[in-house]
């Protein structure tokens, strides 16, 4: 069995067949998340606060992100597998290769997930043309959370929604493979998806992006604190983890989630 690759995630675009995602960080999620039939799995660095008990992703290493990386990658054989670049991992352009480089020889990953928008071109560029691919992230970025003053909606007034946009335009041209959204308004993520050409992924980003991604202790209910509002327990609807994640795959294909509830 190979894993899945880009062109068949273009290809899903292009279909208009939704895009399952979900984080993991270790073997055994990674296992049960392939056999529910997820597309991609997200080895974030939200790990820092669900694996870790930190109160943010600022503290995780690009060693943590190499070792969990790694472990999910033992753990399936389809699925396509994105590493989150860890703060100031990719303070400047050989930073960023060196890094890059270690996450996809020594973890294994397919893709790496930077935040940030315009400023970013040209690292993105240099990543691309030497054969790592990149998938953005723009909105909500958890490693900016003190910069923004707190995990907000980003894009509500029209001067900062046309950033957002501008930036995805700006990321894909620089040679972007892919595009999270997180906590933008609906309306929004509608119209970057529909201007771009690569697969655009949702969190808290409405029901029109071509894919949808949560952290993985959120849809199953154990997340300390308080859950976020884009996300939903699907645990309790199941009673059981590996139905919940298919019923999460089930929903995401068919079109059920998000609901309004979860969107802004």
């Amino acid at each position: 069995m190979s894993r899945t690759s880009l062109n068949q995630l273009r290809k899903m675009k292009a279909e208009h067949k939704k895009i399952a995602v979900l984080t993991a960080y270790d073997s055994s999620f990674s296992h049960v998340l392939e056999q529910a039939g997820v597309d991609i799995v997200l080895v974030g660095d939200s790990l820092g606060m669900v694996i870790q008990g930190q109160e943010s992703t600022l503290p995780v290493t690009i060693d943590h992100m190499i070792y969990h990386t790694a472990n999910v990658v033992r753990g399936s054989e389809r699925l396509f597998v994105i590493t989150d670049m860890p703060f100031m991992s990719y303070a400047n352009i050989d930073q960023a290769l060196h890094n890059a480089a270690r996450l996809m020889a020594e973890g294994g990953a397919q893709m790496v997930k930077l935040e940030g928008g315009a400023e970013l071109v040209d690292l993105i560029t240099a990543l691309t043309q030497r054969g790592i691919p990149v998938c953005g992230h723009l909105g909500l970025l958890p490693q900016s959370v003190h910069k923004l003053g707190g995990y907000l909606v980003q894009g509500r007034e029209q001067s900062t929604a046309d950033k957002i946009l501008q930036d995805a335009i700006s990321l894909e041209k620089a040679g972007a493979d892919m595009l999270v959204l997180e906590c933008v308004p609906a309306a929004l993520a509608k119209i970057i998806s529909e201007a771009l050409t690569i697969p655009v992924i949702g969190i808290g980003a409405g029901a029109d992006c071509d894919g949808q991604v949560l952290v993985l202790h959120d849809m199953l209910g154990i997340t300390a604190g308080k859950r976020p509002r884009f996300s939903y327990d699907f645990l309790a609807d199941s009673g059981h983890i590996p139905a919940a994640i298919s019923r999460y795959v089930e929903a995401v294909k068919n079109g059920e989630f998000p609901t309004a509830e979860q969107q802004y």
